[in-house]
């Protein structure tokens, strides 16, 4: 889209900014919430998880500056352009630059993780959630014959505190995968704000506000 006002060209669509503030305030509310409010984690993640597929398609499909064919670099180009962003010498784009191209792919990724385990967590220990039909149908006994989710939960009993243990220690790593990616994924946003601020500062404009207007320096 090349609607032009001024010294400023529209660069960011409606739907890239609205999905990036509203998965920056969804991944926020998830990290900061857990047991105490879990109907308020489950739902913020949700919330990220139908945004980041969205901006997956919209990568595909979406106007020039969305898509990934836009902002998809090699790995040496992104090297090269970091380096020339901390010597103060980096060449600005109108779109995303080869980091922030890379960062976008980095946090979708991680995103994807967060919110791919924790569904699988929420799915073992609360048996609620998109995958908890999933989950109850691999609850199958070892001579083959199928179980339900309420005679799965009898097995179990009947088996004892063997099988009571093994199902805890199942959960707890599904946990601790989730709580893994959700701090690696917050470390990835702690170094996307860094690395916005100081490309703002190279190239002497304001990223954030873009991200709000739409609009960048021409």
């Amino acid at each position: 889209m090349t609607d032009n006002q001024g010294d400023t060209v529209y660069v960011w669509d409606p739907f890239v900014r609205i999905a990036h503030w509203s998965v920056a305030a969804g991944f926020a509310i998830a990290f900061l919430t857990e047991d105490d409010t879990l109907t308020l984690h489950v739902w913020a993640g949700y919330l990220v998880g139908i945004l980041v597929a969205g901006r997956v398609l919209w990568g595909l499909i979406g106007p020039r500056y969305a898509r990934f064919s836009d902002f998809v670099y090699r790995p040496r180009t992104v090297v090269r352009y970091i380096v020339d962003l901390l010597l103060f010498r980096a060449e600005r784009h109108i779109g995303h630059s080869p980091a922030g191209g890379a960062m976008v792919v980095a946090l979708l990724l991680g995103l994807a993780a967060t919110v791919g385990t924790g569904l699988v967590d929420y799915a073992i220990t609360e048996k609620a959630g998109p995958l908890a039909g999933v989950v109850a149908g691999s609850h199958i006994n070892h001579s083959g014959e199928g179980l339900s989710l309420l005679n799965a939960a009898k097995a179990d009993e009947d088996r004892g505190d063997k099988g009571r243990k093994g199902e805890k220690r199942k959960t707890s790593a599904w946990r601790g995968i989730h709580e893994i990616f959700a701090n690696l994924t917050m470390a990835l946003v702690i170094a996307h704000i860094g690395g916005v601020l100081l490309a703002s500062v190279v190239h002497r404009e304001n990223l954030v506000r873009a991200m709000i207007a739409g609009r960048k320096r021409r």
